[in-house]
């Protein structure tokens, strides 16, 4: 099942996508719900991003040959920081160039949405309950301040940095996806997410260690090699196997040089 969240009319809504269809979602998706209810055409709807999550919890450094073209030593665990929940940005939302940088780069991930609370799991707990399913994730990065800075906080929370989407994917193996980015129709990653060092399940009992998930929290499993920059006026797509393609352009605000 794929959720979506949107707006129709004058009311936001989660449903499922069906072909070319939005089927109403009663409940909380975090809970028992209900699929029925009149089909809205998904053409006569605004899709939003899926979740509205209390935190992002990114993860670097997690392909190997994203390593290699950072120069840096492969993890020993995983390595983790924060995304605030106001840079999250839905489907064909706009990614904002600041002007405290002058690089700002793609990074094509998968994204795993909590289904409920996870704290303290241990090594053989299984996560699959504690998962809602999986989205594309494009985990905005202004490159030159995370360079300067050594640290990722400024450099990865700008309004409009998180963008996801374009929905959830439930009951999907994420051990072996098809991950591909794409800068105005040109592949700029490929990659499969059995190349994770880290796995699925193994962020889930990590983090769940260090900090509680709660319902809608995001995890993003970090990104394969072919980081590259943005300017405003491109268009980035960051297309998931069994999930879709998270599409959203960047623009400047305007009067901003």
């Amino acid at each position: 099942m794929k959720i979506a969240r949107a707006r129709f009319k004058d009311r936001v809504l989660h449903g499922a996508v069906d072909d070319d269809r939005l089927i109403p979602i009663e409940g909380s998706i975090f809970a028992d719900f209900v699929v029925g209810g009149e089909p809205i055409p998904l053409a006569g709807v605004q899709l939003l991003a899926p979740v509205g999550p209390s935190k992002i919890v990114a993860v670097g450094l997690n392909y190997r040959d994203h390593a290699a073209e950072r120069g840096k030593p492969l993890p020993e665990e995983p390595l983790l920081f924060l995304k605030p929940s106001t840079a999250v940005i839905g489907p064909d939302g706009a990614i904002v160039y600041p002007r405290m940088s002058r690089r700002v780069d793609y990074e094509g991930e998968l994204a795993v949405v909590m289904k409920k609370r996870a704290s303290r799991l241990s090594a053989l707990d299984p996560v699959e309950s504690f998962i809602l399913g999986y989205a594309c994730f494009n985990d905005v990065t202004a490159r030159d301040l995370q360079d300067k800075e050594k640290q990722f906080t400024r450099a990865k929370s700008f309004d409009t940095f998180a963008a996801i989407g374009p929905w959830i994917a439930a009951g999907l193996d994420p051990s072996a996806l098809e991950i591909r980015t794409r800068l105005n129709g040109k592949l700029r990653q490929s990659s499969n997410t059995r190349n994770l060092i880290f796995s699925v399940p193994d962020l889930v009992r990590f983090i769940s260690n260090v900090m509680t998930l709660l319902p809608g929290d995001v995890i993003a499993t970090g990104t394969p090699a072919g980081i590259g920059p943005m300017v405003p006026g491109d268009e980035v797509e960051v297309e998931i196997e069994g999930i879709g393609t998270l599409r959203n352009r960047v623009l400047r605000i305007h009067g901003e040089a």
